[in-house]
């Protein structure tokens, strides 16, 4: 059967971008739909935009895989393509002496996932570096970094389509079916229209579990539970106080209140998650106090009044509250029975930096 087009991705996210950069880089035919007005829209624009280094992921787990093999891609293709990055380090940190040997279990859980770089520094040498830093002991990673990811996705963009791909923002899919070697799908907006394709990608973020309710002929048993983690921001008022990003010991259920760094110097603070069950990127500023709490813990000089509501992220998991902790999920024929489907679940982070490594693993998928 003739298709109008060879591979239609879901989702203009960096993730998505990615992906038609990898296979555009190998001849697809590729419509990237999106149902936002702009690119990088969604998640890629509501995160703390760090290149993680992969310290914190179960061993052969995709999260280890792709954020390992992504963070060395990325900074290669950030020197290269002229996105705007730095390599600032980041130091977890244990604030009391009954910490540290979470500061080991992470050392060796990093060594695991193919991370040795981390280094394990004392109060006299953090007092040298950041000195307003209280720590009783901190492992250094200096391969953790930040990157503008509306820049990193304006250069994916212009990868793919250097390579032929097209793009069509304002196109929600409203529903699609498995037809015969392929998929039809009904995409709305100014120009509504039906189109054909051999190969359907989901790389919708929030809305992936959605596009494939939506997709008749798929088993809808193979599609995840999506819960939403709301993540709120602060941010500082005035000069950072660090050079480095800030992380303390993770705590059950998330990493912490962690101090990160954006390319302009601010300084944000964050996050704090809880549940919810309506999308709302409205900021809960009844939870500056328990930040001011949390950060003084390891910055006991933060000024009263020096934190303002920042920004809010909400990550697509696949596991609830109380569970445990969520992989990647790239589904293949394998996995769901149709051929030319590949649908992307629960990409939260590190996904941004893992974005180059996953559009590979989809083009061998």
């Amino acid at each position: 059967m003739n298709h109008d087009i060879e591979t239609i991705i879901i989702g203009a996210g960096a993730v998505g971008l990615a992906i038609a950069r990898s296979l555009s880089q190998h001849g697809h035919d590729i419509i990237i739909l999106d149902e936002a007005e702009t690119i990088a829209g969604g998640i890629t624009a509501r995160n703390s935009e760090v290149i993680h280094a992969g310290l914190y992921y179960a061993k052969d787990s995709l999260k280890a895989r792709l954020c390992v093999a992504g963070k060395k891609r990325m900074y290669d293709y950030c020197q290269s393509h002229g996105v705007p990055h730095k390599r600032l380090g980041k130091l977890i940190v244990a604030t009391s002496d009954d910490e540290i040997k979470s500061l080991d279990l992470i050392r060796a859980k990093a060594r695991d996932a193919g991370v040795d770089d981390l280094i394990f520094m004392e109060t006299k040498d953090l007092q040298n570096i950041e000195p307003e830093l209280k720590a009783s002991a901190a492992l250094f990673s200096p391969s953790t970094g930040i990157v503008d990811a509306h820049a990193l996705s304006l250069a994916l963009l212009g990868d793919a389509e250097n390579n032929g791909a097209m793009l069509a923002l304002n196109s929600p899919v409203l529903n699609s079916r498995v037809i015969n070697g392929g998929f039809l799908l009904s995409v709305g907006g100014d120009e509504a229209t039906e189109i054909t394709c051999k190969n359907l990608i989901i790389s919708a973020g929030l809305g992936a579990q959605s596009i494939a309710h939506n997709l008749s002929g798929l088993d809808k048993k193979t599609i995840p539970p999506l819960y939403y983690a709301k993540g709120n921001y602060f941010t500082l008022a005035g000069k950072s106080p660090f050079e480095h990003l800030i992380y303390p010991v993770p705590v059950p259920g998330g990493l912490g209140t962690h101090s990160t760094l954006d390319l302009g110097g601010q300084t944000k603070f964050g996050p704090d998650v809880n549940w919810i069950d309506v999308i709302n990127y409205d900021v809960d500023v009844s939870k500056r106090d328990g930040f001011y709490n949390a950060i003084r813990r390891y910055w006991p000089g933060l000024p009263d009044g020096a934190l303002n509501p920042g920004y809010v992220g909400i990550r697509p998991k696949t596991r609830g509250p109380g569970e445990p902790a969520q992989d990647f999920i790239i589904q293949n024929e394998n996995d769901h029975g149709v051929p030319g489907l590949i649908a992307l679940y629960g990409i939260e982070s590190p996904g941004l930096t893992s974005c180059l490594a996953i559009g590979e693993y989809v083009l061998e998928k």
